[in-house]
């Protein structure tokens, strides 16, 4: 039990005054080194944590202490783990899913918002959070006439701060680009990054879709896209350094299947691979586990891995150890580093999540597209 509640009921008070002077006195979720107890006030006949740790039960119920409208869940969380929930309260034959009134920290993707628990020793990376002293790079649209995809499409540009057209810079092809923005930050990760001289002054395209479970899936189409129209589009447009070394692909879930897609069907081309929390789902004891949707991905990666090739010089990969995907992901690297590529994977205690994605970002572009901070070390 938590030290915390022990203590509440040790005290015999169950007064509403009681109750509000320990949560006053305990900022909730109360972390306690590797013990987390979650707390919910109010009225209702039951209350369950629903959280995403993959290994642990998804739903945990609350208890309840006697005679008052107090409920809390305990459970073990290692140091520096980040974790995402909401709680199902239970009333009056009806449930309600909800964020935590009693905790602030919010986190947001495209399907809503979830409370946040930090585990003991977690702290929001630097890197990701305003410096006044880093100037903003700008943001452009650029529209890409697409014979792949039979129409014009419009894409996102990224130039860093002191953008000079007399120098010619590194390209960065990031998938979902847009979310990246909005949930990872990204904007403000690559003016602070570039800023301290850890990362490359780049210019990153900002690719999105609304099709992504199917152009994504080792689509032939989006390879064309990326490769023999944004590419030459962009470097019309702004100059750019021609050379693989100096060309990356990055994304997340899907996004991630989409950057080793395209660069295993133009091998050599891009030289940078940023890989995080990947769907990279194939054929294992005889049958894929990941249902329908995952089809065109499991009949790719079945032939990846087959025959990998050397689709890049540099891999970094990452993933959350509280993901369903660790296991995959765990398995592509022995698989990467036979190509001979050069692979740096990086496990977080994290869940599948824009902000477990942003928390990897210094790591893996610093390594990708060392600054000059960082050159003496490559």
């Amino acid at each position: 039990m938590s030290l915390a509640i022990h203590e509440f009921e040790r005290g015999g008070r169950r007064e509403d005054e009681a109750v509000d002077a320990f949560l006053a006195a305990h900022p909730c979720p109360i972390v306690e080194g590797r013990s987390v107890t979650f707390v919910y006030r109010g009225e209702a006949d039951a209350v369950f944590l629903e959280h995403w740790i993959y290994g642990l039960p998804s739903r945990q119920p609350f208890t309840r202490i006697a005679k008052t409208s107090l409920w809390y869940r305990v459970i073990d969380l290692p140091a520096r783990s980040r974790v995402e929930y909401k709680l199902a309260v239970v009333e009056g034959g009806g449930e309600r899913l909800i964020e935590d009134p009693l905790n602030p920290l919010r986190a947001h993707d495209p399907f809503g918002t979830n409370s946040v628990c930090h585990g003991l020793g977690y702290e929001t990376p630097g890197f990701a959070l305003p410096d006044p002293e880093a100037r903003p790079g700008d943001l452009e649209e650029v529209r890409v006439d697409s014979a792949a995809f039979s129409g014009t499409r419009r894409v996102g540009v990224y130039l860093p701060a002191r953008f000079r057209r007399t120098r010619r810079y590194p390209l960065l092809i990031v998938h979902d680009g847009q979310d990246y923005l909005r949930y990872s930050s990204l904007r403000c990760v690559l003016d602070n990054l570039i800023h301290r001289l850890e990362v490359a002054p780049l210019i990153a395209v900002l690719v999105q879709t609304s099709q992504r479970l199917t152009e994504y899936a080792d689509d032939p189409a989006h390879a064309r896209f990326l490769t023999d129209e944004i590419v030459p589009a962009i470097a019309a447009r702004y100059p750019l350094i021609d050379h693989p070394a100096s060309r990356g692909l990055m994304g997340a879930s899907f996004g991630a299947v989409a950057s080793l897609s395209t660069a295993w069907r133009r091998p050599g081309y891009y030289g940078r691979l940023l890989l995080q929390s990947g769907s990279f789902a194939f054929t294992d004891v005889g049958e894929s586990r990941r249902g329908p949707v995952f089809e065109p991905v499991v009949r790719f990666m079945n032939r990846f891995r087959e025959s990998p090739g050397r689709p890049s010089e540099r891999v970094f990969l990452s993933c959350g150890m509280y993901e369903s995907l660790i296991y995959e992901n765990r398995s592509l690297v022995p698989l990467l580093q036979e190509t001979g590529m050069s692979l740096r994977f990086v496990e977080a205690r994290d869940g599948h999540n824009w902000e477990n994605w942003r928390d990897r970002l210094e790591q893996g572009l610093s390594w990708l597209f060392p600054g000059p901070l960082l050159m003496v070390y490559e």
